[in-house]
């Protein structure tokens, strides 16, 4: 079989572990990488051993595929040209800035007939695939992500960077559409929303309270849902799953509980993404994580960052810079 010739375009922290997979991928020819600054480009190159580059065009006719993790008000733009030239895209999430960009890219991937994927890594994470064969009918979630302050992704406000991980998760989980959005959250070390939390609740009657923050003193991330007589834990982080199930008994006997722990093969969730990708170059078959469905993760996000807005509004708390549907900087 021959290798697939793909690149890393953005060499931020994100891309750089797109670069350390690829590179490691025995189907792979890792042909090079961009970065607007070309002495990181080079820096990031020496490292893995392939070549530089100072912009996505000197790449885009030596590559196949492409993972794309520039900032992500570069992500339409960007993806547009590389899908129009004829390149397979993993775009990192969330998938664009705005809706509309996110159209674009879409009917650009359509029209020249390419795979689109978006980077909702923990949709590979094994304890998600785990929990997805235990859905019956949820009927609340509640998640947690949380995580000390860094440096990074400091373009998009928390709902963007860390929440919008569950939301596609929760969305994916319940498949019914929203029907109403509450939201609270605050800047502390940015110009941005750092923490929020937000209150979905969907047609069937299903509620998930979801919790994200940027700003916390120790990493969580955990995502818990109850079901008619079960409930189920998963951390993503030591990527297993415990259950606990309900078993009636005869009548005057309290319920049995019965609790079990899943154990999974840790796998590393971007390397499982990747390859499901790279399947998707070589089948031609659709993406395991479709660029619509990042779609509605995105929407979800834009609810939930205007009730914020909005919520803040009402109390004389505006963040600085507040976000907006129209903002080329989410």
């Amino acid at each position: 079989m021959d290798k697939v010739k793909a690149g890393v375009i953005g060499t931020g922290f994100l891309g750089r572990q797109h670069v350390r997979v690829l590179s490691q991928l025995a189907d792979v020819e890792l042909v090079g990488v961009v970065d607007k600054n070309l002495e990181t480009a080079r820096a990031v190159a020496a490292e893995f051993s392939t070549r530089a580059y100072d912009s996505h065009r000197a790449l885009s006719d030596k590559v196949s595929a492409v993972s794309l993790a520039t900032p992500t008000r570069k992500h339409a733009s960007i993806g547009i040209e590389l899908l129009a030239g004829g390149v397979d895209v993993l775009v990192e999430k969330p998938i664009a800035s705005t809706l509309a960009e996110a159209d674009a890219l879409i009917e650009a991937a359509n029209r020249h007939r390419r795979i689109l994927q978006v980077g909702h890594l923990e949709r590979f994470n094994p304890a998600v695939v785990e929990a997805r064969k235990l859905l019956t009918s949820p009927l609340f979630f509640e998640v947690h992500r949380l995580g000390v302050f860094a440096a990074r992704s400091l373009d998009i406000d928390v709902v963007s960077d860390l929440m919008i991980h569950d939301l596609d998760l929760v969305l994916d989980f319940v498949g019914s559409p929203v029907e109403r959005v509450s939201a609270v959250g605050l800047p502390i070390l940015t110009d941005k929303v750092d923490i929020a939390n937000a209150r979905i609740e969907f047609a069937n009657g299903c509620v998930a309270n979801v919790t994200a923050s940027r700003v916390s003193t120790e990493k969580v991330r955990k995502l818990r849902f109850f079901q008619k007589s079960q409930y189920v834990s998963l951390d993503f982080s030591r990527q297993d799953v415990v259950v606990l199930s309900v078993e009636n008994r005869p009548a005057g006997e309290p319920p049995l509980i019965l609790p079990r722990r899943i154990e999974t093969a840790r796998t590393e969730p971007l390397k499982a993404e990747l390859e499901s990708f790279l399947e998707s170059v070589r089948t031609r078959r659709p993406p395991a994580v479709s660029a619509e469905s990042s779609r509605s993760a995105l929407a979800l996000a834009h609810r939930v960052a205007i009730e914020i807005q909005q919520h803040a509004s009402r109390l004389s708390l505006s963040p600085r810079r507040p976000w907006s549907e129209s903002s080329s900087e989410s």
